[in-house]
């Protein structure tokens, strides 16, 4: 899952680490690019636009997009939790 410097599921090593670390990361920039109203100043020449357009549009896709490692790590957990039953 992890790559070749990966442990187990529970111990993901550094690379994975990195990986699980992506996702939340952009849900935070999301929010406060989001709640900050700068949205429009950061990439957009347009004033007053939607605080959901531009960088903030752009961060929750990209936390979408990496959420694929935390879509695999549950997983993981979940078929070693049923083999433990």
């Amino acid at each position: 899952m992890f790559g070749p410097d990966s442990g187990s599921a529970s111990d993901p090593g550094l690379a994975g680490w990195l990986r699980l670390a992506a996702a939340p990361t952009f849900a935070v920039m999301a929010l406060v690019t989001a709640l900050s109203g700068d949205a429009g100043m950061i990439c957009s020449a347009m004033p007053n636009t939607s605080p959901f357009s531009g960088m903030t549009l752009m961060y929750v896709l990209m936390s979408i997009f990496h959420g694929m490692p935390w879509l695999n790590l549950m997983a993981r957990l979940r078929r070693s939790a049923a083999r433990r039953v």
